[in-house]
């Protein structure tokens, strides 16, 4: 049988329907390179993203975040506050309510999902934008839990369920099922699109990013999970280093007062420049040029990821 003759022994039934079953077959097989999970999650994030802090305090300073529907795991609780590590070995405190207990919700973080694939997408109550306010918001990688009958019949919607057990809508131009590792040049395109994007001190998230949370996601969408911090990446085991004048692009910059003190990270996209979220000058995703200053006095390392 020819690999697409399958579709022509399928009964006859509505568009909608085929389009369903094409989905579910896609989720089935399709690896996914959103945020990951960690395994046996005791709790599942319930918002679109939420801060994790390096102490139970909202006043404490932010670390790190985790994004909607990640599950974590809990290794402490304190008034009202919960001590998360996620899948990147992260830790931190977030607000107990910002997270569902596992065992208290019907959502499954390892179930077959869809992601977003667009910098955020509205999630409504119903399946029209304008009988109701969306209920979330969700950033680029959130994964959304489908729904038992799976969408609507327009179909142009998307039905899923909500960490909270709540059902809600998404609109089919705002997923992706198709999970496949980009290549570099591929991975460069998708790293323009975050440009202006704004710099979020211990951002994970097109709602905004810190400099190694965006090379961190840059490289997970090549099928790579890399280390969070931009020190540990640079001395990450997967790494190789590469001299300035071999510089590809896809290559990793560090920049510092010295290779044992990294405070900066981007991706060369060549010809001399490099893609970062960056505070200088104008806060946010950016692309500068490696010769000029203060980036070629600061840069201290390059790496290639073998």
């Amino acid at each position: 049988m020819k690999r697409n003759d399958w579709t022509k022994r399928l009964p006859a039934r509505p568009r909608w329907q085929l389009a369903t079953l094409l989905l579910v077959l896609m989720l089935a097989t399709a690896p996914s390179f959103a945020q990951q999970s960690v395994s046996h999650p005791d709790l599942v994030v319930a918002r679109p993203v939420i801060d994790m802090h390096r102490h139970p305090s909202g006043d404490s300073d932010v670390v790190s975040q985790a994004i909607y529907g990640t599950g974590v795991t809990e290794l402490a609780s304190q008034n009202g506050w919960y001590n998360i590590r996620t899948a990147d070995n992260y830790t931190g405190w977030v607000s107990a309510d910002a997270v569902i207990d596992i065992h208290k919700t019907t959502y499954t973080p390892d179930a077959k999902t869809i992601q977003v694939a667009e910098l955020s997408a509205n999630v409504y109550r119903d399946p029209d934008v304008t009988k109701h306010a969306p209920v979330l918001r969700l950033p680029w990688e959130a994964r959304l839990e489908l729904a038992p009958d799976q969408t609507g019949k327009t179909g142009r919607w998307i039905h899923v369920r909500l960490v909270d057990g709540n059902t809600g809508w998404v609109q089919r131009g705002d997923i992706t099922t198709d999970s496949a590792p980009l290549s570099i040049p591929q991975d460069i395109n998708l790293a323009r699109r975050f440009l202006g994007t704004t710099y979020t001190w211990g951002g994970v998230s097109s709602f905004g990013f810190d400099c190694s949370g965006f090379t961190q996601m840059l490289e997970r969408q090549r099928g790579i999970e890399m280390p969070r911090d931009a020190g540990l990446q640079a001395d990450w085991s997967r790494v190789v280093p590469v001299k300035r004048a071999d510089l590809q692009p896809g290559d990793l910059l560090f920049f510092g007062s010295s290779p044992s003190k990294i405070t900066h990270t981007g991706m060369y996209i060549g010809n001399g420049k490099f893609i970062h979220d960056t505070t200088h000058d104008h806060p946010g995703v950016q692309i500068s040029v490696l010769d000029d200053q203060p980036w070629t006095r600061l840069l201290v390392a390059a790496r290639r990821i073998k």
